[in-house]
């Protein structure tokens, strides 16, 4: 089948939406999504960064909600109609997979980051029959289609918002997750945000349904004010003294804190904010060395990084949207939308920080 998606053939060079080609139908555990709506996500972005560890040309897209428009075999356990949101893929058969932690699957990078699964590359190419990398996270949703591993795939109620679901499955499941599943907080605990895009705002709303006190740091006005309609206590990152304001507003500091930056002066600003034994969960992508500050690990202090909020995918999606309905999640309220064809407007306005969340829409 034949249809339109959004090619990447250089790490310098914009996206062009052109025809691709799928050689064949869905193999014995998959699904073939007609796709709704895919969240650009900065991880996307970031193979612009990657010094040619991700295979191009490609099609990236990891964000992606659709209707299910074929299955591949009786085990996928979803049938067309279906409306599913795509998560990350995972091998299903390791010991973190086995162990219900699919987000530390041994093949994690192999499988999402590095071109998808080689079992049938060939099968995925552009108009003139090149190869593309196969596949993305699973995915490769900036597309009209998707051929995705029925594993990767979580079934939502057909009466949700299914074009704005897609960053449920890592962006917003990330924030979430990190606050629901990481720290377990809830209520009467204090949790510090530190970076109020996505991800962060994800969190902040999470931690507010967990009944928790939030603090959010950030040093965009806009997002800070945004953070603060989530019921946060706004500080802006450039505060001096910032981690003894924020012991100051939790009552002797936060019991967990989440970087979202991957700034070395706000880990060590987030370290020194926590009470004894508190914890700090980092989960951008460290690109330098991080220098930890004499006396932030002290009195039990702990850090650790966070991948895809220590999620199950199947689990925490229908308890996002399950919040969402009642008012407590609105991540609807952080999207903006993109016809697929503007999706170099959409990287450009990420990248200003003109939008929290693009969302395409093919």
């Amino acid at each position: 089948m034949r249809f339109g998606a959004a090619v990447l053939r250089d790490y310098e060079a914009p996206f062009a939406v052109e025809e691709v080609i799928l050689d064949a139908g869905p193999a014995e555990g998959e699904i073939l999504v007609r796709i709704a709506g895919c969240g650009l996500c900065r991880t996307d972005l970031a193979v612009r960064r990657s010094a040619g560890r991700s295979p191009l040309p490609a099609v990236l897209g990891h964000e992606g909600a659709g209707v299910v428009v074929e299955t591949g075999g009786r085990d996928t356990g979803l049938a067309p109609g279906d409306h599913v949101v795509l998560s990350f893929d995972s091998c299903g058969r390791c010991r973190n997979c086995l162990g219900g932690a699919p987000a530390y699957c041994d093949r994690f990078a192999a499988l999402n980051l590095f071109g998808g699964r080689s079992e049938s590359p060939g099968r995925f190419t552009d108009g003139a029959g090149e190869a593309l990398a196969p596949r993305w996270f699973g995915q490769s949703s900036f597309a009209e289609y998707a051929m995705v591993p029925a594993r990767n795939a979580v079934r939502v109620d057909a009466s949700l918002p299914l074009e704005l679901l897609g960053p449920l499955g890592c962006g917003f499941l990330t924030g979430a997750g990190a606050v629901l599943n990481s720290f377990g907080a809830g209520p009467g605990d204090t949790v510090a945000v530190f970076g109020a895009g996505a991800v962060g705002l994800a969190a902040v709303m999470a931690a507010t349904a967990a009944g928790a006190l939030v603090v959010a740091v950030d040093r965009h006005p806009e997002r800070l004010a945004q953070a603060e309609r989530f019921r946060a206590v706004p500080l802006d990152a450039s505060s001096a003294g910032l981690p003894g304001h924020i012991r100051r507003l939790t009552g002797g500091g936060a019991q967990y804190a989440l970087d979202t930056t991957g700034s070395a002066r706000l880990i060590n600003d987030a370290l020194r904010a926590l009470r004894p034994t508190g914890l700090l969960g980092l989960v951008a992508r460290l690109h330098t060395d991080l220098p930890l500050e004499p006396g932030t690990l002290d009195r039990g202090r702990r850090i650790s990084h966070i991948c895809e909020g220590d999620a199950v995918p199947a689990l925490l999606i229908p308890r996002l949207t399950g919040l969402w309905r009642a008012g407590r999640f609105p991540f609807d309220q952080l999207i903006r939308t993109y016809p697929l064809a503007d999706i170099n407007e959409a990287e450009r306005d990420c990248d200003a920080g003109r939008v929290v969340k693009p969302v395409l829409v093919p």
